[in-house]
């Protein structure tokens, strides 16, 4: 064993030591003796080594050796926490774990996060329903953090860059990690960063509906599907900025009053009246241009009666699972559109997501779009803030915050 492989080993042990012992001393990380003394091992007198350090409070000591988790041999990778699923399944399978991050190569940055924005995706990617590359994988596709490192001969991003990026890679539940350069953007120093990390998932997803899918405009009226949520609420704020009549459709009678404020003239609670029926009275039997549901198996069927001649099916999401198979004589009773987009497939260019990022921004700062962060949670605790969002009990956005991380 070379070296620089025996002091990423003696580094990795370190930083777990220091991470489990907060009281022990944080420098030097390697003193001369340790080094010479690992400079002097041989591959063949190396089995277990063991490192043992004191202060006046607390004497420690770990070892390190073949049987230790395999890792990267680069002496400049360091250890985070993240959240890792080895399985599908509930919010339990959100597991707090030590991790490496290595250095950026060619094109990347590193990126230590200041906030880590919860979407319905990562409960998708958790469950199996969208299937991750790999096992195990840390889920997490929106984040805003500040840029620690740069790859080689990159230009455009500099150290100390508060940037924010929405979609893939996915991996964004991490104190820290590798980004593409040209899949992130700068954030405005007006934006805070837990604003960034909540409103580029959602904020670009919102853009995407109601300018690309569907143009809103005045005279329009829409029906917006969990009108309190963190899409749903920027949904309705934008539509209702371009002119259209807003039917907002809520769980809670506290859900409902945000929607109100959040621009809906109408709003609708499901435990208290069908919304077929609602949405019918409200349009004097006409119904609406677009429906935008991401409920799915519970609303679909409910969302095609409410659309008028020529209307428009956006479907974005199946919180409540997914919808059944649509003959397409569904559709053709009344020429309707339907169509299930993907942010990323709006975003995949360099322009695209600038563009579409800026508008997003430009709205925040002029105030036609007003973030509300309702829920922060540490990133360990990532397994009560997916049960948490999966049970209603969240309204708006909500992020995780990188338990090292102070704002």
């Amino acid at each position: 064993m070379g070296l620089t492989s025996k002091l990423a080993i003696l580094r990795h042990d370190l930083l777990l030591l220091l991470r489990r012992n907060p009281s022990l001393p944080r420098l030097p990380l390697f003193t001369v003796p340790q080094l010479q003394a690992w400079s002097s091992l041989s591959s063949s007198s190396y089995t277990t080594t063991s490192i043992s350090f004191h202060n006046s409070n607390s004497s420690s000591s770990i070892k390190g050796g073949s049987g230790i988790k395999a890792f990267s041999e680069s002496a400049s990778s360091t250890m985070v926490k993240a959240i890792r699923v080895h399985e599908p399944g509930g919010p339990e399978v959100l597991k707090w774990e030590d991790v490496e991050v290595g250095e950026p190569k060619e094109g990347e940055i590193k990126v230590k996060n200041k906030a880590v924005g919860l979407n319905f995706i990562d409960i998708y990617f958790r469950k199996g329903v969208y299937k991750a590359a790999s096992l195990p994988f840390t889920p997490g596709m929106e984040a805003a953090g500040v840029v620690i490192a740069v790859g080689p001969g990159l230009t455009g991003r500099e150290v100390g860059d508060l940037v924010a990026y929405a979609g893939n890679p996915m991996g964004a539940y991490a104190e820290e990690q590798i980004l593409p350069a040209d899949k992130v953007v700068p954030v405005p120093t007006s934006i805070d960063p837990i604003i960034a990390a909540s409103i580029m998932l959602k904020g670009m997803t919102t853009q995407v509906l109601v300018r690309r899918c569907f143009k809103v405009e005045p005279g329009h009226t829409v029906l917006v599907h969990a009108a309190a949520g963190g899409v749903g609420s920027l949904l309705c704020q934008w539509a209702n900025a371009l002119g259209a009549t807003v039917i907002g459709a809520v769980s809670t009678k506290e859900k409902a009053a945000q929607a109100k404020d959040d621009g809906c003239q109408h709003v609708i609670i499901y435990k208290d009246e069908d919304f077929v029926t609602r949405v019918n009275e409200i349009t004097s039997g006409k119904g609406v241009e677009v429906v935008y549901d991401s409920v799915g198996k519970d609303t679909f069927e409910g969302s095609l009666a409410c659309l008028k001649p020529r209307g428009y099916m956006v479907n974005f999401g199946q919180s409540s699972g997914m919808p059944d198979p649509v003959p397409l004589s569904a559709l053709a009773a009344k020429s309707l559109f339907l169509t299930r987009p993907s942010m990323m497939q709006y975003t995949s260019t360099r322009d695209e997501l600038l563009e579409t990022a800026g508008e997003v921004f430009a709205n925040v700062a002029s105030g036609v779009l007003r973030v509300r962060v309702n829920h922060t949670y540490p990133l360990s605790q990532a397994a009560q803030a997916h049960s948490d969002l999966e049970s209603r009990k969240t309204s708006g956005s909500v992020v995780l915050i990188p338990d090292a991380v102070n704002l």
